[in-house]
């Protein structure tokens, strides 16, 4: 059975991406880090090559093709030397437009989706509350009718892209219950929140107070919400493990190189068989994650194996992120070293769209329990 991850089209894509990460990303990421953002001209950058509107239809001014495409240029962005980080930061419209497009809403797609994937508007998703954590259900953001217009007030935390957004499709309660609803402004940032990691992706706090909005900006409800919440949790499922490739590599790299005793640190059979673990499970998870995202690509619509492959991939690169430090050794601990970066980075992919615990009772609930 051939691979569908080794076409030549992803092979050329992949070659593209590797192309921008190295160009546009690798000698600026440290600065971006400490800038706490991502400059509005990437997304402008990526968007005049193709990749900021791959996983998104033409007709709607994306670049075409499908969730594998999407997991083909995740991959590559990081492997590349890019970080999960980044792929948080420059893909939040991943999150943020999927709802729209599906509304099929054509003034909503004129007015949000195609400057999105322009590269010239920058949304985000608002869902998680101060505290709501992962009660999704749970939202108190209320949004109450008045005329053609709702009136929006409540606080959300923890949005990705949130100080650089300049719209946000938000989780409110309505008077008829949940909805998805796009404020395009007049929300304000609250505050900048400082994290362990993903420094270049800027995350907020939100108010919304008596924000008017068109109510045909509604854009689904909760059934819509948990629909692209297996792509959500795909895309940090690639993350991690791609993560962990990352470091796999750069450690093989190092163990050649750096000598001990007179002895290069790849010659002794501890550190053989710790990079031999590494690779295993990367490897598998890689296979997995491919596997199911093959399947939700062919219309499956999977939670119980989304949240498998989520956990597969995050204890992965919990387990491999950690090794590549151990092995590099004292520079593994200082900010010059790329596998510090991601070490911290890798802590968010178990917390971020539902966390082990919650994909554990999703796991729970199919066998019975």
């Amino acid at each position: 059975m051939s691979d569908p991850f080794e076409t030549e089209e992803r092979r050329r894509l992949r070659e593209l991406t590797r192309a921008f990460v190295t160009r546009e990303v690798r000698p600026h990421l440290d600065d971006w880090e400490n800038a706490g953002e991502v400059p509005r001209d990437l997304h402008r950058r990526a968007a005049e090559i193709g990749l900021l509107g791959i996983g998104f239809p033409e007709e709607v001014g994306g670049s075409g093709g499908d969730l594998l495409d999407t997991v083909t240029v995740t991959e590559e962005l990081i492997r590349a030397g890019g970080s999960s980080g980044l792929v948080a930061a420059l893909y939040t419209h991943g999150i943020a437009l999927p709802h729209i497009v599906a509304s099929g809403k054509p003034a909503l797609i004129e007015r949000f989706v195609r400057p999105t994937l322009r590269g010239e508007l920058i949304g985000c998703l608002a869902v998680t509350e101060p505290d709501g954590g992962s009660d999704v259900a749970g939202v108190r953001t209320r949004a109450v009718s008045d005329g053609d217009e709702y009136v929006v007030d409540g606080a959300k935390t923890y949005i990705t892209s949130g100080a650089r957004a300049d719209f946000a499709t938000t989780a409110v309660r309505t008077e008829a219950g949940f909805r998805l609803l796009v404020v395009g402004g007049g929300f304000t940032v609250t505050r900048r929140l400082e994290k362990m990691g993903w420094h270049c992706s800027d995350t907020a706090e939100l108010a919304f107070t008596g924000v008017r909005v068109p109510k045909d900006h509604v854009v689904g409800g909760f059934g819509e919400l948990m629909t692209h919440f297996a792509t959500e949790r795909i895309s940090l499922s690639v993350q991690a493990y791609a993560t962990a490739q990352r470091c796999l590599d750069l450690t093989l790299a190092w163990v050649r190189d750096r000598h001990t005793f007179g002895r290069p640190l790849a010659s002794r059979q501890v550190v053989r068989h710790r990079l031999a673990e590494m690779a295993r499970q990367v490897d598998v998870a890689r296979t997995y994650v491919r596997h199911v995202a093959v399947r939700v690509a062919s219309g499956e619509r999977l939670v119980t194996e989304v949240a498998m492959a989520k956990n597969t991939a995050v204890a992965t690169c919990d387990h491999v992120v950690d090794q590549a430090v151990q092995l590099h050794g004292g520079l593994g601990y200082v900010r010059d070293a790329e596998v510090e970066r991601h070490y911290r980075d890798a802590r968010i992919m178990g917390i971020g769209g539902g966390t082990t615990e919650i994909m554990n009772e999703i796991i729970a609930k199919q066998l019975g329990v």
